[in-house]
């Protein structure tokens, strides 16, 4: 297993191994969008959904984010960046059970390891990862 640099230097991806964890066969692409607040901060997945991808590109619909993302925060291109699914998966290996689910659904991180469907009645659990 490859180690994670926490303390990583502003602006910097955390470095990990990335390793084949995930089969991806749908034909639109594999791409993601990902806030900084899990590839640069070191927070867990907190809330995802899967939207309709975006035509012509490379996308799978899937947006993941920490779940402590102002609007402010997520106004700002920057924060957020294209990666591939397996490599999501790489950082926060709890979403693999819910990547193939159909566009239009949502989850909620509600404990260390768990996430539920986002119904807007749960709360969220933020949590940073650990290697």
């Amino acid at each position: 297993m490859g180690l994670f640099n926490l303390f990583n230097k502003k602006g910097e991806f955390i470095k990990i191994k990335v390793e084949k964890l995930i089969e991806w066969n749908e034909p639109n692409g594999e791409g993601c969008f990902v806030s900084d607040k899990i590839t640069k901060d070191g927070f867990k997945v907190g809330y995802m959904y899967r939207e309709q991808p975006d035509e012509g590109m490379p996308d799978s619909g899937w947006r993941f984010m920490a779940g402590n993302e102002d609007d402010e925060y997520m106004n700002n291109p920057d924060n957020l960046h294209i990666f591939a699914i397996n490599t999501v998966c790489n950082y926060d290996k709890d979403i693999i059970p819910y990547i193939n689910s159909p566009i239009g659904c949502a989850y909620i991180r509600t404990s260390s390891d768990k996430f539920e469907i986002d119904d807007g009645s749960k709360d969220l659990f933020i949590d940073k990862q650990i290697r």
